[in-house]
C-alpha cells in the first residue's frame, strides 16, 4: 500500500513539473521548411512564441502566415546561421521582442550528396558554416539571456550520419560529427547554469527535404538512391512523428535522442563493433554511383530528377514536400494552377 501510495505521488509530482510550452520563447533555426516546421506547428499548438530564422525570406514569409493563421505569435527572422553578425541580430531581435528566451533549437541545415571525388573545401565549408558554427554562433548569443533568466533549453539537432559517418555524405557526416561533439560539450559545461542541451540523431526522415539537396557526380544516379531512402516506410520516419519525439525529448531534457530502431542499432553497432560497421559501409560505398564526368558541377535536388525520384516510390516524401513548403517556385505554381 505504501509503496502504490509512493508511486503514484512520485507520478504526480513528475506530471506538476512537466514541462510546457506555452508561452516559452523559442527560435528555430532552419523554420521555414521541412522538420524545423513541422517542429514549429507543434508548438504553435502548444501555445509557444516563435522566432524563426531562415535564409529565403519567401519561405520565410510563407511559413510565418500560416502558423498566425493557427493562432501563433510568430517573429519571422531572415538570416544565414553561418554569418555571426546575422545570428546575433536575430537573436537580439528576439529577445528585445519578447523580453526573453526559453528553448532555442539549432535545425538548420544542408546536405550535399555524391562521392568524395567531387566535393572541394568549399563544400566542407558550407556544412560546417551551418551545422557547427551555426549552432555555436546562436548558443553564444543567446547565453547571456539564457544565465540572466537563470537557465533555458537548448536543442541541437544533429543526425545518425553525426554517429556514424555515411559515404557520399562526407560534408554533411564530417560537419554533424562535430555538432554532436560540440553539443555533449556544451550539456556538460552548462549544466551549472540550468540550462539543460539535448543532442538530437535523427535517422531518415520524411519532410521532402530530397529535393533540396546539392548533388554532385552522376547527379540523377545519386538523388535517386538518397530520394529512395528517404522515402520507403520501412527505411524512414513520418517527419511529425519525429518532431514529436524531439519536443518531448526537450520537455524531458534528455541529454540524447537517437530516432528511429534502426539508428540506436547503427550507433551501437559503430561503439561495439567499428571494425564490423567500417566494413559494411565501405562494402555499402562500392554500390553507390562512382563519379560523373560533370560530376564537380553542383545541382539542386529537383534539377535531378529521373524515372525513380520523383516516382510512386518517392510518393511519401513528394507528399510530405507539398505539406511542408519545400517546393520551389516552378512546382508550387504547376500545383496550384
Amino acid at each position: 500500500m505504501l509503496l502504490t501510495a509512493g508511486l503514484a505521488l512520485a507520478a504526480l509530482t513528475l506530471t506538476w513539473r512537466r514541462f510546457s510550452f506555452a508561452g516559452k520563447v523559442v527560435l528555430v533555426t532552419g523554420g521555414s521548411r521541412g522538420l524545423g516546421l513541422l517542429l514549429a506547428r507543434q508548438l504553435a499548438a502548444e501555445g509557444a512564441c516563435l522566432a524563426l530564422v531562415a535564409r529565403s525570406p519567401g519561405d520565410l514569409k510563407r511559413a510565418a502566415d500560416e502558423l498566425r493563421q493557427r493562432g501563433a505569435e510568430v517573429l519571422a527572422l531572415p538570416a544565414d546561421v553561418g554569418d555571426q553578425a546575422q545570428i546575433e541580430a536575430a537573436v537580439a531581435e528576439t529577445i528585445r521582442r519578447y523580453g526573453r528566451l526559453d528553448v532555442l533549437i539549432n535545425n538548420a541545415g544542408v546536405i550535399q550528396v555524391g562521392p568524395l571525388e567531387h566535393m572541394t573545401l568549399a563544400d566542407f565549408d558550407t556544412a560546417m558554416r551551418t551545422h557547427f558554427w551555426g549552432p555555436l554562433y546562436t548558443v553564444q548569443a543567446a547565453l547571456p539571456q539564457l544565465k540572466r533568466q537563470g537557465g533555458g533549453r537548448v536543442v541541437n539537432i544533429a543526425s545518425i550520419g553525426g554517429e556514424v559517418a555515411i559515404p557520399h555524405l562526407t560534408p554533411y557526416s564530417a560537419s554533424k560529427h562535430a555538432l554532436v561533439g560540440l553539443s555533449d560539450a556544451l550539456r556538460a559545461e552548462l549544466a551549472k547554469d540550468n540550462i539543460k542541451v539535448t543532442t538530437v540523431s535523427p535517422w531518415l526522415v520524411r519532410t521532402g527535404s530530397y529535393r533540396n539537396v546539392t548533388v554532385k557526380g552522376r547527379h540523377k544516379r545519386e538523388l535517386a538512391w538518397f530520394a529512395l531512402g528517404d522515402s520507403l516506410p520501412l527505411l524512414s520516419m513520418r517527419g511529425e512523428d519525429a518532431a514529436g519525439q524531439i519536443l518531448e525529448a526537450c520537455r524531458r531534457a534528455a541529454p540524447s535522442l537517437v530516432l528511429t530502431p534502426y539508428g540506436k542499432v547503427a550507433v551501437a553497432a559503430n561503439a561495439l563493433l567499428p571494425g564490423v560497421t567500417a566494413a559494411i559501409m565501405a562494402g555499402a560505398n562500392r554500390f553507390l554511383p562512382g563519379p560523373g564526368t560533370d560530376g564537380n558541377e553542383a545541382k539542386k535536388g529537383f534539377e535531378s530528377a529521373s524515372p525513380l525520384a520523383p516516382s510512386a516510390l518517392t510518393r511519401l516524401s513528394d507528399d510530405a514536400a507539398a505539406r511542408n513548403n519545400q517546393l520551389h517556385v516552378e512546382e508550387r505554381e504547376a500545383k496550384e494552377a
